[in-house]
């Protein structure tokens, strides 16, 4: 519906109810109705989902169009990311935003920070879903109310041609709300809890859901040691809780993101129950690591399991967990995968050790043998060296090439010294360019970075600190925040008007006429940043 339909659709309601709407102004309905498009969290979910499916789609027809996001932990920093894209590439397609487990344990549990092993309140996931789409809402509300303001005076300047170009720009807003991929752990219990859990996330906007296969009260971050995984058969039962849950909350374009974390998991708390030989669990069991069995080596309270026609015992740890044979986490990869999308996840997600995209491509080649539009959801992880990953990428290459490499040592290649060097940029290069080729060489539709604000967050405070406390005093902060968001066009150089404040007065407007106490007047020391 166009603004000028609004307006009229508000004057018809209004002229309906007679004399006690009189001072009901049709365009202020009009304007708050525009600015607040998105009424619940489900609204939000169906309309995002559609945008997603609609991404994997064209991705399917040419692995150009991947997407990408970026790990937020608030709704302030999911906004300004949504600001900044809309500021730079002037549309926010194929950009979303992830919200990663890991960083809501680190920063947003009430205990304190915490290590990602769901220790954290599980309702802490749905409320920053919910607060990060009321900040991208908010940044919608802001700009739009911002072009009103525009439109206002050029009807009050009688320029036409600037009036018919606002109203256009009114009719074909692009709001900030973008899809959330958001992180549900292992689901944080059994597939009741994590019915439960998906459907308070659904409500509060997700349309899609990120689940791994790991144990729930054994769970450990993708990139730390002692990850246990469950059977096939526990796993896909999550998965089909969050898909009842998506139906049942009436968003059924909504995605599943099925993670396996087997490449670098090698315990399982549980021997699966095998119903005939080489079922799902028959061949999960089959990845134990065990030995054959006599009467010498049984000892009290072992478990036995038989194996082509042999007793073998598991090896078991003093934990109480099994353990598999070593080198087969690639294995076991392949077949989470293919299961996954079997039994209706829609994305796949593998953890890996390091970025290369020779070892990300070998598994999605055989997984796309049986499922051929199999698509991942990759974690381009700042638990990576990068730098020191991708240069000895170049050094193994170009060892192999029979380039000369007996200037570098492989095992310091991360050392400063070797930055200038042709190495370090080719490496550079590759990083550049990695996210573009693994979609095209490796399946890879959505790329997104799991903590990257976390780091910045403590990068610029640290970057501040050292000056503010130091010799630069005041200068610290002028020279290298506020003088840099102006010369940058950083809108929250007006943090008064980025809170809210001019929608407030907006507000004050509609509602009190020439009686309305204004806050953004002439004695706003914001308006030193109008030039």
């Amino acid at each position: 519906m166009t603004y000028t339909n609004s307006i009229t659709e508000a004057q018809t309601l209004i002229s309906k109810n007679g004399a006690p709407w009189a001072d009901i102004e049709p365009e202020a309905v009009a304007r708050m109705r525009l600015q607040n498009r998105f009424l619940t969290g489900l609204d939000i979910a169906k309309y995002t989902a559609k945008i997603m499916r609609a991404d994997m789609d064209a991705y399917d027809a040419d692995p150009t169009h991947y997407t990408q996001s970026l790990g937020a932990w608030h709704g302030f920093i999911g906004q300004q990311q949504m600001i900044s894209i809309k500021k730079h590439f002037g549309e926010t397609k194929g950009k979303y935003l992830y919200l990663s487990g890991w960083m809501v344990a680190a920063l947003r549990s009430e205990f304190g920070p915490l290590p990602d092993q769901s220790m954290h309140e599980k309702t802490s996931v749905p409320m920053l879903i919910e607060e990060l789409y009321t900040f991208l809402k908010q940044a919608d509300a802001r700009e739009l109310g911002l072009l009103f303001s525009d439109l206002d005076a050029a009807k009050a300047a009688g320029d036409d041609v600037k009036e018919r170009d606002l109203q256009n720009k009114i009719d074909n807003f692009q709001t900030h709300v973008v899809p959330i991929i958001a992180d549900i752990d292992a689901g944080f219990g059994n597939a009741e809890a994590t019915y439960l859990l998906a459907k308070k996330m659904i409500e509060a906007g997700a349309c899609a859901i990120q689940i791994e296969n790991q144990v729930s009260d054994e769970k450990q971050c993708g990139h730390q040691d002692g990850k246990v995984t469950v059977p096939h058969e526990d796993f896909l039962q999550k998965i089909r809780a969050v898909r009842y849950a998506f139906l049942e909350m009436g968003v059924e374009d909504g995605v599943i993101v099925a993670r396996t974390d087997s490449l670098g998991a090698g315990l399982t708390k549980q021997i699966a129950f095998v119903k005939e030989e080489g079922d799902l669990a028959d061949q999960y069991n089959s990845f134990l690591d065990v030995e054959e069995v006599d009467a010498g080596n049984v000892g009290h309270g072992d478990v036995l399991i038989s194996r082509d026609g042999k007793l073998v015992k598991p090896r078991r740890l003093p934990s109480n967990l099994f353990q598999f044979r070593a080198g087969t986490g690639e294995d076991r990869c392949v077949l989470d995968s293919i299961t996954s999308l079997q039994n209706g996840a829609d994305l796949l997600w593998i953890e890996t050790e390091k970025p290369h995209i020779g070892q990300i491509g070998g598994m999605v080649n055989r997984i796309r043998e049986v499922i051929p539009n199999a698509k991942l959801v990759y974690n381009n992880s700042p638990s990576f060296n990068w730098t020191l990953n991708f240069r000895q990428q170049v050094f193994d290459a170009w060892s192999e090439a029979g380039k000369d490499v007996s200037q570098f040592d492989r095992d310091k290649l991360m050392n400063v010294d070797y930055d200038s060097t042709e190495l370090a940029k080719e490496a550079d290069e590759r990083i550049r360019t990695f996210q573009k080729d693994a979609a095209r060489e490796a399946g890879i539709f959505h790329h997104l970075i799991t903590l990257p604000t976390y780091h910045t967050a403590a990068l610029s405070t640290d970057n501040l600190s050292k000056r503010y406390f130091g010799e630069e005093a005041m200068l610290g902060y002028v020279l290298n925040v506020q003088r840099e968001e102006i010369r940058q066009g950083i809108a929250c150089v007006k943090h008064q008007n980025m809170s809210g404040s001019d929608i407030g007065d907006d507000h004050k407007e509609y509602f009190a006429g020439e009686a309305a106490l204004k806050a953004g007047g002439k004695d706003n020391t914001m308006n030193q940043f109008a030039a």
